[in-house]
């Protein structure tokens, strides 16, 4: 019994879309999701040379290490939430670092060697929550960027070089619960810090309705910290800190002054802040012309002030200064003048400040002249200021009280004791150059004011240096005279027997002048040696260009041929 055809057809097609979809039931569902996930990658943009992307719970992340950057890349995309770049020497954070990433959450940059920050590095980064800079070398921070970020909650700076803290730093850290500080270079914390920080503050006062906050916590150990009366709102921290509060490590250690070194913090007690107080033991000083002197003050104050002189002449004479700390509140401070000289009369200034304020003391110096002229007058200082060969130039200074008349100047020389020169001065002349001296020549110059007699005066002696031109005209001299003679020993001997026989000489047809000697001219004798050999002449040279000749073998040697 058979089957219609079209029947069968039908038959066949209803079997081949039955194995169609038993086949497609058996294909495994996790290819189809890599498939899936082979797409979604593809779609998504390619990771940094050097670095690794990957898909967390809290979005994709970006892992940078060791890797010379340089710089924050200016091309990450938009959907990183996580971006840690480590260990590639960054060195600075410039504006615009983070461009279009106002999506990122969490930002480390820990061991890049960053060093400044730009106050608006931050600005694209309104939803960043976490922030790690640690092992940076960061020696400030620009707290008012954080006004960009007011969802931030941590922020690690620990193992930099931070040493201070501005009063209104943490004032745009308004959502913060965790900041490390340690291990860095504070001394002193003010209170004022903390008093300013409003997560702080909504800690401080749990009644105002944030009794669900949770702790803030603080890290501030390893810091050099300086145990005197600025460190008083940290003591009180330490000491009454709340549970709203907690220190990674309570046990914060003093590193000065000495006689606080190594004690805890909190068990540290402390004295109050006091404004200097300066002393003196006199105000009055008196001292002679060309004595040492010492100027003293004593300074009290806590914490310790830093001492200053000022005097009129500070820009001219810069004097030495030693200060030493005699308690943890008080400094002895000495202003050394070495032989004081008229001009250093004056008010000298001791001033001392701390964080506190600032306070002086003056002292007089009163310096008395060796010997006052008679009739009265100012005395006067003259020295020697610049000097060479020929030319001295004379410097002099006077008390406050100079005479109008003038000074009178006399200068006198060691070869011409008798020629002295006198020169009249104008009261408002300090300087007067003395020109054509005598090289190596001693001289007295005297300085008397008004019309009394100059060696009364001030007096100094100099001696003018030598000078070496004539020595390197002797010098020339010989030189060429050497060279005069290798160039007449260099001339042929033909050339002297040409001149002989030629025209006008002792030939044939030249006069009969010559003597009947054929033998060559002789040498002159050398004439004796000069004392001194700069001006010895050089040796003769013969006219047949043997050189010098013994006179006593030449007069041999003619009698020989005389015989012959």
């Amino acid at each position: 019994m058979g089957f219609p055809l079209g029947s069968g057809d039908s038959l066949i097609q209803h079997s081949q879309g039955g194995f169609l979809q038993r086949n497609m039931a058996s294909v495994p569902h996790h290819f189809l999701l890599v498939l899936v996930a082979l797409g979604s990658q593809a779609a998504q943009p390619s990771c940094l040379p050097g670095c690794t992307c990957s898909e967390e719970d809290f979005g994709r992340t970006l892992q940078c290490r060791s890797v010379s950057l340089g710089k924050i890349p200016g091309n990450l995309s938009e959907e990183f939430k996580h971006v840690r770049i480590e260990r590639s020497s960054l060195f600075e954070l410039p504006q615009g670092s983070f461009v279009n990433m106002s999506t990122l959450e969490y930002l480390w940059l820990n061991f890049d060697s960053v060093t400044v920050i730009h106050p608006g590095a931050l600005e694209p980064l309104s939803g960043l929550k976490e922030l790690r800079l640690e092992g940076n070398q960061l020696r400030s921070v620009p707290w008012t960027a954080f006004r960009a970020t007011p969802l931030l909650r941590v922020l690690d700076l620990r193992h930099n070089r931070v040493d201070a803290l501005p009063e209104l730093a943490l004032q745009f850290l308004v959502n913060l619960t965790y900041l490390d500080l340690s291990s860095n270079r504070l001394t002193v914390v003010s209170k004022s810090v903390f008093l300013n920080w409003p997560a702080y503050q909504k800690r401080q006062h749990p009644g105002c309705g944030h009794r669900s906050l949770s702790s803030l916590v603080l890290a501030l150990h390893d810091n050099p910290w300086s145990c005197d009366c600025r460190l008083g709102g940290l003591v009180q921290l330490v000491k009454f800190i709340r549970l709203s509060v907690i220190l990674v490590n309570p046990y914060l250690m003093c590193r000065g002054p000495l006689s606080k070194a190594g004690q805890f913090v909190h068990e540290t007690e402390l004295s109050a802040c006091t404004k200097p107080r300066v002393s003196t033991p006199s105000t009055n000083v008196t001292v002679q012309v060309g004595h040492n002197v010492t100027l003293r003050c004593l300074a009290q104050a806590s914490p310790s002030p830093t001492i200053t002189w000022t005097y009129p002449l500070s820009t001219w004479r810069e004097f030495d200064v030693l200060t030493s700390a005699t308690t943890e509140e008080a400094a002895v401070s000495e202003l050394l003048i070495p032989a004081a000289h008229l001009v250093d009369r004056g008010n000298y200034t001791c001033a001392a400040s701390n964080a506190v304020g600032r306070a002086t003391a003056v002292l007089s110096l009163h310096v008395q002249p060796l010997s006052v002229p008679a009739g009265g007058g100012a005395h006067v200082d003259l020295r020697v200021t610049r000097q060479t060969v020929r030319r001295t130039l004379l410097e002099w200074r006077t008390a406050a009280d100079t005479s109008e008349e003038g000074f009178t100047l006399s200068v006198a020389s060691e070869a011409a004791p008798r020629g002295e020169q006198v020169v009249h001065l104008g009261p408002g002349i300090r300087t007067y150059a003395l020109d054509d001296l005598l090289p190596g020549t001693k001289y007295k110059a005297c300085l008397s004011p008004g019309g009394r007699p100059p060696h009364r005066g001030r007096c100094v002696v100099f001696v003018t240096g030598r000078d070496r031109g004539d020595l390197g005209d002797r010098e020339r001299l010989l030189h060429v005279s050497v060279v005069l003679c290798l160039v007449l020993l260099a001339v042929p001997v033909g050339a002297y027997v040409w001149a002989a026989r030629g025209p006008g000489g002792c030939g044939q047809g030249g006069p009969r002048c010559c003597p009947p000697s054929r033998r060559a001219p002789r040498c002159p004798q050398a004439a004796p040696p000069h004392r001194d050999a700069a001006y010895g002449d050089p040796s003769a040279v013969c006219e047949d260009g043997l050189g010098p000749r013994d006179p006593e073998e030449g007069e041999e040697k003619e009698r020989q041929g005389d015989s012959g």
